[in-house]
């Protein structure tokens, strides 16, 4: 069964330091119940605790958080029930959780890959995912680099094909590769 007519899936790609966070955040923020899906994990990383906590600091206080690093269709499908938008931040680290749960297992990687996409199609509510463009950079040297730069582009070409509207943001203004952009946060 399809999702509801009204909720929407929404894929946001950008850069490092896009505003991709930024713009995901203001769709989100029409909502009166949202959860944040955080892909991230609290490690002893004093840089990305660092980010969390800015992140945190930035959403509103009645959002509900989730830490899910890697069962992101499960998790849409169970705490979509009660919200009305999820936002996922970010597909990247998800697809680096992804390597290092399921290494050369390429069956059970997929398979995270294909019920992420099909939660997407039946969500129960909207779903606002980020993710980074990671095609236009520099080759990387080393294997693992080309393998993680492979499958985020992977990922983000399996949810682009799912979603009802897919933008990409640059220097912080947002173009509309599918669908468009909400009028509300345009700029």
């Amino acid at each position: 069964m399809p999702h509801p007519q009204s909720a929407f899936v929404t894929l946001v790609l950008g850069g490092v330091r896009s505003g991709k966070s930024r713009l995901a955040q203001q769709i989100a923020e029409r909502a009166e119940h949202v959860t944040f899906v955080a892909t991230a994990e609290r490690r002893d990383d004093p840089e990305m605790h660092a980010k969390i906590e800015r992140h945190r600091s930035d959403r509103p206080q009645n959002w509900v958080t989730i830490e899910e690093p890697i069962q992101l269709g499960q998790t849409i499908l169970e705490a979509g029930k009660n919200n009305d938008i999820l936002l996922i931040d970010c597909l990247t680290l998800f697809a680096s959780n992804l390597l290092e749960a399921y290494g050369e297992d390429e069956p059970g990687l997929q398979a995270q890959i294909d019920q992420l996409c099909i939660a997407l199609k039946t969500a129960p509510c909207s779903v606002v995912l980020v993710s980074n463009e990671v095609g236009s950079g520099v080759v990387p040297a080393y294997e693992l680099g080309r393998r993680f730069r492979d499958l985020v582009g992977e990922i983000n070409q399996r949810v682009a094909s799912v979603a009802d509207t897919v933008l990409l943001m640059v220097a912080g203004l947002p173009f509309s590769l599918k669908g468009s952009v909400p009028a509300e946060v345009q700029q």
